[in-house]
């Protein structure tokens, strides 16, 4: 328990450095505090997100603490809902904010529906690699 919680604080913790990072970098690149920033930074949270557990996740060798380090953990805090909802209060028109929290919250299950697809093949790969153990 005590492994699983420290797992997930300090993937936390990386997440959300990953995050300033790259809207950091990405501010440089769009020349603002963009809401174009924090769609992207979700867009590829949710990739790599649909992607592990579609894929790398149904390996069974791979650590509990591991999915929770990565996913909840470095995933949980590189992505941000609060961010676009911060960013949506600054948009001043009520049409246009609909539009950016659409744009925004379909932007990332296309991309972890992306990833999900993308990552399925590994996991039958792996199913036909590992031999299944029969009750007798």
């Amino acid at each position: 328990m005590k492994k699983d919680v420290l797992s997930v604080a300090i993937g936390g913790a990386i997440g959300t450095a990953l995050r300033i990072l790259l809207d950091i970098m990405l501010s440089l690149i769009f020349f603002t505090m963009s809401l174009v920033s924090i769609i992207v930074i979700n867009a590829i949270g949710s990739f790599l997100l649909g992607f592990l557990v579609a894929g790398i996740w149904t390996r069974p060798k791979t650590p509990q603490w591991m999915k929770l380090a990565v996913g909840p953990g470095v995933l949980g805090g590189f992505t941000t809902f609060s961010g676009v909802m911060l960013q949506a209060l600054f948009v001043q028109n009520p049409w246009a904010t609909a539009g950016y929290l659409a744009l925004s919250i379909g932007t990332s299950l296309f991309a972890a529906l992306l990833g999900i697809w993308v990552g399925t093949p590994f996991a039958k790969k792996t199913a036909k690699r590992s031999p299944r153990k029969v009750a007798k």
